[in-house]
């Protein structure tokens, strides 16, 4: 659906599981992101709910695969997870974007994100968004910040605490 300098975002498939099972397992992966390596069945789940944010929505997190190798790198786009955050947070759409350890580092991440925020400015349309992100995450900090994200107050996630950011509309 988009093409970048080197990447495509697409909308996931079936055939995205083992490696969004592979990527979402890696120990690296998801310290920031729960810290707890996803089984097989809960990387499904991601899938379908990313599948099911499309079906309702007409939007949601895309697969991205980089364009030299043909193989899926990562995740990223916006969408609903109503994580009972409360209203400055839950009714908005909320950005994310997640990489394997191979791909992390070379700047996909925002490529993806600024990708993946300019078809949703065009395609759904202006508002304001919202992410959430660990304080420690030191990468996706500066990602979010190049996308114009600027945080708004922290909350506890999972027992954990995020800061809680957000991009104005426009």
């Amino acid at each position: 659906m988009i093409e970048t300098e080197r990447l495509l975002l697409r909308r996931p498939s079936r055939e995205d599981l083992d490696p969004i099972h592979a990527m979402r397992s890696d120990p690296e992966v998801v310290r920031f992101i729960g810290g707890k390596a996803l089984s097989r069945e809960e990387a499904w789940q991601r899938l379908t709910r990313s599948a099911g944010n499309w079906a309702l929505l007409g939007y949601g997190f895309f697969a991205v695969v980089e364009k030299a190798s043909g193989r899926l790198v990562g995740e990223a786009g916006l969408m609903q997870a109503h994580r009972g955050l409360g209203e400055r947070f839950d009714p908005f759409p909320e950005a994310g974007w997640v990489f394997t350890r191979e791909a992390q580092g070379r700047g996909y991440a925002t490529e993806a994100a600024l990708a993946s925020h300019g078809w949703f400015g065009r395609v759904v349309g202006a508002s304001r968004t919202v992410c959430i992100i660990a304080p420690e995450n030191l990468g996706s900090m500066r990602v979010a910040a190049k996308l114009g994200y600027t945080p708004f107050g922290s909350a506890c996630y999972h027992d954990a605490t995020v800061t809680m950011l957000e991009r104005p509309a426009g």
